[in-house]
């Protein structure tokens, strides 16, 4: 079993340690201190350091990790020149391995235009970074719509069951917004009101799965690009 831990980063971010019984991985760590005390409180040490993309809250505790741990960083070869900390670049088709377990890389552009994701196809496992949200997506800062469509239908495609793990908690006002775009979608309706009684109780919302996406994200239900770039721009402009 990949053993997956959240921890919460800044003010609304989740960076993950990913452990396969020897190994441990800290993914997009935006801040250190928070990472090394979690793999210390469990009697880890992180050995690599996996990057989705080039992001200050998604980066900034990798020179850290790696000067306190000796940690290698692997991210995007393709953002190589905004990530000083980096290693080893990777871009689409390459895979890495934690242990046993192994992740396909997925060039995931919009976000970021290197942005990449990591599939662990075996554990039912995506890590998606600031792409596919708990019912949203990430904003368009360094592409376009058809891009980030693209990589919609590409989650949609995954199984049901695949658990994501996304990089912000940000589920309350998208659910908000999703519930302009499918006002009767009851599915949605009932997820909300989870959301808001977690909320309330100072709970997070994520990690989701692609079934729950696929019945409640107005943006990986959009059913084509010009439609998922209406409903972007409203998101934005919300």
């Amino acid at each position: 079993m990949l053993e997956v831990v959240r921890v919460p980063v800044l003010s609304d971010n989740y960076a993950w340690l990913l452990h396969d019984g020897t190994r441990t991985v800290a993914l997009d760590p935006g801040e250190a201190q928070p990472l090394l005390d979690a793999a210390a409180a469990r009697g880890w040490t992180i050995d690599a350091i996996w990057l989705t993309h080039w992001h200050p809250d998604h980066v900034g505790g990798a020179a850290a990790i790696k000067a306190a741990t000796a940690a290698r960083v692997i991210g995007p070869a393709a953002e190589r020149a905004k990530i000083a900390a980096l290693d080893d670049g990777v871009g689409e088709g390459d895979v890495v391995q934690l242990g046993d377990h192994r992740a396909h890389v997925w060039h995931v552009p919009g976000h970021t235009a290197g942005h990449i994701a990591f599939h662990f196809a075996d554990d039912a496992i995506v890590f998606t970074g600031d792409t596919l949200f708990a019912m949203g997506c990430g904003r368009l800062f360094e592409g376009t719509p058809a891009e980030m469509f693209a990589n919609m239908q590409r989650y949609a495609a995954l199984d049901d069951a695949t658990t994501v793990y996304c990089g912000h908690e940000y589920t309350q006002s998208n659910g908000r917004f999703a519930l302009t775009v499918e006002p009767d979608n009851q599915a949605l309706a009932a997820r909300m009101a989870e959301v808001d009684r977690l909320r309330a109780a100072g709970e997070p919302t994520v990690p989701t799965t692609i079934g729950i996406e696929r019945a409640t994200n107005p943006f990986l239900r959009a059913p084509d690009a010009a439609t998922f770039a209406e409903r972007r721009l409203r998101k934005d402009q919300s």
